[in-house]
């Protein structure tokens, strides 16, 4: 019970985190040669961004989760 509702309630909070901020960005380095003590490398930054589908799919699971543990707490 008390793990359901710990798991339903993060995955709400992730899903509600991912509504309010859709996309974030990341950094990649990649060292592209080496000569010697020269060393050349490139940077990219990648942007990622999360669906709103999947941001209301987690929040309706995290709250199904935190019922479903709150059921089967009230049972035993």
């Amino acid at each position: 019970m008390k793990a359901l509702v710990t798991i339903g309630v993060l995955l709400a909070i992730l899903g509600v985190a991912s509504l309010v901020f859709p996309a974030f960005w990341t950094s990649h380095t990649q060292q592209v040669a080496k000569i010697g003590s020269v060393t050349v490398q490139h940077r990219e930054n990648v942007l990622h961004v999360i669906p709103t589908a999947a941001s209301i799919v987690a929040i309706v699971v995290g709250g199904g989760l935190v019922a479903a543990g709150v059921a089967s707490g009230n049972r035993g």
